[in-house]
């Protein structure tokens, strides 16, 4: 098992600590909250705070915003119960008291007993009071009320509150006013009352603080990395001047912060090895002032850019690669590739790849390239025009002149052409992918090429050949690269002119 191999390394009490919290949130994530008890009561507060920040708020979907998970804050506090009352209670007092009442107001309301009791008044009839306290799942913690919201993890939401009032009187304090002030005792008559307007406020300052947290160590959020990579699609490279400094970039990378390593107890290196063995964490990036083995063609202008600026002004190279790492960020957390999320490798990758093709691309009337940022809008633009564009066009030219006869394939050939041509129209043919699948029926490799080149990340599938000829060979998912040379985009144009071909074949 992992964990014990992990825990052979060295003692988990030096171990843990000393660990960078993004490595610590991937054992997480990848053994399982459930088994990483031992792992979270060992960590620091800054650690608790990084891996909180990544677990507790997951995105629907690649590029969407992310959202507070309130079950799975319910699954935390059943993993902090298993530990016991005293480290339950320690581990929840360090962490952020904001959160962490965020977090219990999802799940309760809290109430004073005095104002949920109801009393006979002097003419003998019973006032006052919250009558659905008869009604609701509800329990008397600390001198409190206590009501269900959710009925998910009650057990534990109760024994935490339990553990804090016991273990962490102060901290059990703040955590039930903060329910309390976020709770309501039902709506007002007129429609007025705003508690949950209350509530929501509470969380998106909770979402803010968390935005900043992660900004200042290099992270880009949803919404800014998708309003910069849809900005650097519309760039014309044909007109005008070089783009103007981006003020999204300018903003993140003067929010970043000097990384400064953990305390480092414990030599690391041994399980950071383990996990690399065991595929948790991705080889660190590649270097960039020498191309990777079977990449010096393909990447070679990028990497004789780096290795210019870096022997000219290695401040500036450091400058750049900072730059490259934001790139990086804003493709990981604003794009999708074949429908999914991007790895942290993939990112990586696709950000050289497209500085590749935007300094192949790069207007010879502008002045010489300062900066990989502007680098990459121009590569990120041909890439959506000349590639992801190009071929949504070719493919529609296709179909307007394309029968089956077949009814159903027919209709659905129609479904496709109408979804295409609409959403082509507004620059993102990549959401009409679902509609493409009738073009497994006509000829699979051109329509697994096709997927990968009408997407929101264009890229070239394996079956495409340097000549542009799909290849008839087996279907690999995996098996793509990214557009980072004219001639690819030249392999690409091959493939597309055989299109009718293949599709009418």
């Amino acid at each position: 098992m992992l964990l014990e191999r992990i825990a052979a390394t060295a003692p988990l009490a030096q171990l843990v600590p000393s660990l960078p919290p993004e490595v610590l949130h991937r054992v997480i994530e990848h053994c399982g909250l459930e088994d990483c008890g031992e792992l979270v009561a060992l960590a620091t507060p800054g650690q608790l705070a990084h891996v909180l920040d990544r677990d507790l708020w997951p995105a629907d979907l690649p590029g969407l915003d992310e959202r507070f998970d309130a079950a799975r804050f319910g699954t935390w506090l059943e993993v902090l119960i298993e530990l016991g009352a005293p480290d339950a209670a320690r581990t929840l007092a360090s962490m952020d008291p904001e959160l962490v009442v965020a977090g219990f107001a999802a799940h309760v309301r809290a109430f004073d007993p005095g104002s949920v009791t109801p009393y006979t008044t002097t003419d003998g009839e019973l006032a006052g009071g919250f009558q659905a306290v008869d009604d609701a799942v509800s329990r008397e913690i600390g001198g409190c009320v206590v009501l269900a919201r959710r009925l998910d993890a009650w057990d534990a939401v109760c024994e935490a509150l339990l553990a804090l009032a016991d273990e962490r009187p102060d901290a059990f304090g703040r955590v039930i006013s903060g329910c309390i002030a976020l709770s309501d005792d039902g709506s007002e008559d007129d429609g007025l009352d705003d508690l949950a307007r209350g509530r929501h406020q509470h969380l998106f300052d909770v979402a803010l603080g968390r935005e900043e947290r992660r900004e200042a160590s290099g992270f880009v959020q949803p919404g800014p990395a998708r309003a910069f990579l849809r900005a650097a699609r519309c760039l014309d490279v044909h007109v005008g001047a070089p783009p103007r400094p981006d003020p999204i970039v300018r903003a993140h990378l003067a929010a970043i912060e000097p990384a400064s390593g953990p305390a480092g107890r414990v030599d690391t290196s041994p399980v950071l090895d383990l996990l690399l063995d065991a595929g948790v964490l991705a080889p660190p990036p590649r270097a960039l002032l020498a191309a990777p083995e079977g990449h010096e063609d393909r990447l070679g202008r990028i990497h004789a850019w780096l290795a210019a600026v870096h022997l000219r002004d290695p401040l500036a190279y450091a400058a750049r690669h900072a730059e490259l790492t934001f790139l990086g960020n804003a493709i990981l957390a604003g794009c999708s590739i074949d429908a999914r999320a991007f790895t942290a490798q993939e990112a990586s990758d696709a950000a050289l790849a497209t500085c590749n093709l935007g300094l192949e691309h790069w207007p010879r009337r502008w002045p010489a390239p300062e900066d990989l940022v502007s680098v990459f809008q121009v590569g990120w633009s041909v890439l959506h025009t000349d590639v992801g564009l190009h071929a949504a066009e070719r493919l529609l030219a296709v179909l307007n002149d394309l029968h089956s006869h077949d009814s159903a394939s027919g209709v659905a050939l129609e479904a496709l052409r109408l979804e295409l041509a609409k959403h082509a129209r507004s620059g993102m043919p990549w959401r009409a992918r679902d509609a493409m699948d009738v073009l497994s029926t006509l000829d699979i490799p051109a329509w697994a090429a096709l997927l990968r080149l009408i997407d929101e990340c264009p890229v070239v599938h394996g079956v495409i050949d340097a000549t542009g000829e799909a290849r008839r060979r087996g279907i690999d998912p995996q098996a793509f690269a990214f557009v980072a040379t004219r001639a690819q985009i030249a392999a690409v144009g091959g493939f597309l002119d055989a299109l009718p071909d293949a599709l009418q074949g």
